[in-house]
């Protein structure tokens, strides 16, 4: 259902339910969880890479699967629709390593908020996306009617999201869902030479820019600031952060032990 594949420092994450165009139910996105938990404790992977199997990257969240709860009404609805999608990706977007998307194909529902929390998406030219939840009577509920105004602003978010229609990589792009846009055939190798270029990075560094990123976007510009103060202090006294500055100087290549 998940597979796992380490190259080098990087973590490739495969959703691999193509029969279904690899629609998160309860498993998959416990999966996710799991995996994220414990590749966070492993220092030797230092990025991440998530995308799907077969023609999709994921169509969304497993209706089949959440029908009964739904049925039952909004208290099981929320318990066992809602709130393990929200985790998931509330934990994608608060990782502290590099998370990346590699958007080969259908990113509809909750297959696209997947891609709005991941801090970095690349999408195939054949890629597509689409908030469809509305077609089916509801609205989206991985935090899709939060995180896309964030990442394409009011206007755009509500239009995508009243209307469910569908919308090419292309556009993404000029949204500012996804980083690029890439062939079809060298997706998944432009995603982990991304994900290898961070990968050399100082971890600590990468960890605290993405905390402050993430926490700031909801703060206001004082508290935010402060909030780049405090994981500015975090790394100073790093072994990395004096490294890097000292390679700087002496015009050599720095040589980061993720301490």
């Amino acid at each position: 259902m998940l597979e796992i594949e380490i190259r080098d420092r990087v973590a490739l994450l495969t959703l691999n339910r193509p029969d279904r165009l690899n629609a998160l139910d309860n498993a998959l996105l416990a999966g996710i969880e799991a995996t994220l938990d414990r590749m966070e404790l492993d220092p030797g992977i230092r990025a991440l890479v998530i995308t799907g199997a077969g023609r999709a990257f994921s169509a969304g969240a497993d209706i089949h699967a959440f029908r009964q709860h739904m049925a039952a009404g909004p208290a099981e609805a929320v318990a066992h629709f809602l709130r393990p999608g929200q985790r998931m990706t509330r934990r994608v977007e608060s990782f502290p390593k590099p998370v990346i998307a590699a958007v080969n194909g259908l990113a509809f529902g909750g297959g696209c908020e997947l891609v709005e929390a991941a801090h970095l998406a690349l999408a195939a030219d054949t890629a597509l996306f689409s908030k469809a939840e509305v077609a089916i009577g509801i609205i989206p509920t991985f935090g899709g009617t939060q995180r896309l105004p964030r990442n394409v602003g009011r206007k755009a978010a509500t239009e995508l999201i009243l209307t469910g229609r569908r919308f090419d990589a292309q556009e993404a792009a000029r949204l500012g869902l996804v980083n690029r846009v890439v062939p079809a055939a060298s997706l998944l190798e432009e995603a982990l030479d991304l994900a290898r270029e961070l990968a050399a990075k100082p971890p600590l560094t990468l960890a605290a820019a993405l905390s402050a990123i993430h926490r700031g976007m909801d703060a206001s510009i004082d508290d935010g600031l402060a909030i780049e103060e405090a994981a500015f202090a975090r790394i100073v006294p790093s072994h990395d952060a004096r490294e890097g500055v000292a390679a700087f100087l002496e015009k050599r290549k720095p040589v980061f032990q993720g301490q």
